[in-house]
């Protein structure tokens, strides 16, 4: 039987802040670095469905 997932903490201060901003201004991602990404991303999965 699965155990219960327990309640998800709530950042405060300094934390909550940084958090804040980085959910407003998400960091960006260079198109050759989304392409690499990409490229693993159909790796994997062509290997998993063989």
């Amino acid at each position: 039987m699965a155990r219960p997932i327990k309640e998800t903490p709530i950042l405060f201060g300094n934390d909550g802040r940084r958090f804040e901003e980085r959910m407003q201004n998400p960091p960006k991602v260079s198109p050759e670095k989304r392409a690499q990404i990409r490229h693993s991303y159909e790796t994997v999965v062509k290997m998993l469905i063989n």
